[in-house]
């Protein structure tokens, strides 16, 4: 059995109060004193020291992971499934490494709408400056002329991207339940042209740049000779605090700063951007929804702000685990009573499909969407249901 190097430093201290407690009264303030000396250890920093560098592939290939016929990820050489605690006892590393994982899924799953859906990438702003901080979203060719319908997805929280439902289901189940591809092809097959939101891409990263401080030794009249000294010693502090800080966080990541997208900032903004730019400006009579989590609750704040628009141009919303909520959002009687009639909200539950399931709010419909886990969206609604006109707006296949 291994033993990490926090551990060996911490063993000591525990045997030390646990031969303490052992002993009588007298020995409480030495007890005390090894509690303080151990609440000032981070141990977050100290399990740091174990970890391997945090450099890890930037290629499914360099993973040794590849999606096989099936849309499963699996290992190269063994054929497993991903496994995430690759180092015993390394969480944050075994972390670092699951999201590093992530972010190459996420460039996969945009290849995947180009190559496969056929699908443009838009940049937005339309109107960004060559040097302003950019997002994008993917929309069929015919996406704004075709005359007939439309098709918006929007996925949850967190970060899942465009084309992705959940970045846990892809790598763990497969593309077709964590990803929005089959959706995108049922819609196309039936006639519809598509847009694809990209809610959570709010902002870039970029490193925060470091401040130089200039001593203030320069612009004095001190001595040449004093001022020199006041250099070396100064020279000599930061090398010590350089040291120590490389000592005491060996891993330590850039820091870095956010730089946000002009009116796509948010889920909300970024939901009411692109129905000003894109969905108002599309030629389909009748425009539909798929909203899923927060995309429910994007969806609902879009209604507040464009309520006669989306009244005039929507004709139906599927809802999967919405987490919306009328009350909060203080949506109108008005957008409720739409809401009834035109949206319907999909819940995790181990009823049956489309079985009633009680709600509290007075909003739309939720029924069962016949899985217990939320997030999972494989039964819903691209292989068991197409929308029509309300009231009775969806139908099976």
């Amino acid at each position: 059995m291994s033993i990490s190097l926090s551990s060996l430093i911490l063993l000591p201290i525990w045997i030390s109060m646990a031969q303490i407690q052992q002993g009588g009264p007298d020995e409480k303030e030495k007890t005390t004193a090894l509690k303080d000396l151990l609440s000032r250890i981070d141990l977050d920093e100290l399990m740091k020291k174990d970890e391997p560098p945090l450099d890890f592939p930037d290629t499914l290939e360099g993973f040794e992971y590849a999606f096989n016929e099936k849309g499963q990820l699996r290992h190269i050489k063994t054929g497993e499934p991903f496994v995430f605690n690759y180092r015993e006892d390394l969480h944050r590393w075994n972390q670092k490494r699951y999201e590093a994982l992530g972010e190459i899924i996420t460039k996969y799953v945009y290849e995947l709408l180009e190559k496969d859906c056929n699908l443009k990438k838009i940049s937005i702003p339309v109107d960004a400056t060559e040097s302003e901080p950019k997002s994008f979203i993917f929309m069929s060719e015919d996406a704004l002329t075709n005359p007939q319908k439309l098709m918006v997805l929007i996925h949850g929280s967190g970060v899942v991207r465009a084309g992705q439902w959940a970045r846990r289901l892809i790598i763990n189940e497969d593309l077709d339940s964590g990803t929005q591809i089959p959706f995108i092809k049922r819609a196309m097959d039936e006639g519809y042209g598509v847009i694809v939101l990209n809610p959570n891409e709010n902002y870039i990263e970029v490193e925060k740049p470091k401040i130089h401080v200039q001593s203030s030794s320069d612009s004095s009249d001190e001595p040449a000779e004093k001022r020199e000294r006041k250099d070396k010693v100064s020279k000599e502090t930061k090398k010590r605090r350089d040291f120590y800080e490389k000592y005491r966080n060996p891993q330590r990541e850039k820091e870095m700063m956010q730089l946000y997208i002009r009116e796509n900032g948010s889920p909300e903004e970024h939901a009411i951007y692109v129905w000003d730019h894109f969905i108002a400006q599309s030629a389909a009579e009748n425009v539909f929804f798929v909203a899923h989590s927060y995309g429910g609750l994007a969806f609902v704040e879009l209604m507040i702000q464009r309520e006669a628009d989306v009244k005039s141009k929507v004709t139906a919303v599927a809802l999967t685990d919405s987490v919306h909520n009328v009350w909060h959002q203080e949506a109108g009687k008005t957008i409720r009573e739409w809401m009834r009639e035109n949206c319907c909200n999909w819940v995790s539950s181990s009823e049956p499909l489309d079985t009633s399931v009680e709600s509290m709010l007075p909003d739309c419909p939720r029924v069962s969407a016949a899985v217990s886990c939320s997030g999972s969206l494989k039964t819903l609604p691209h292989g068991q249901i197409h929308f029509t006109s309300p009231p009775g707006f969806m139908t099976k296949s």
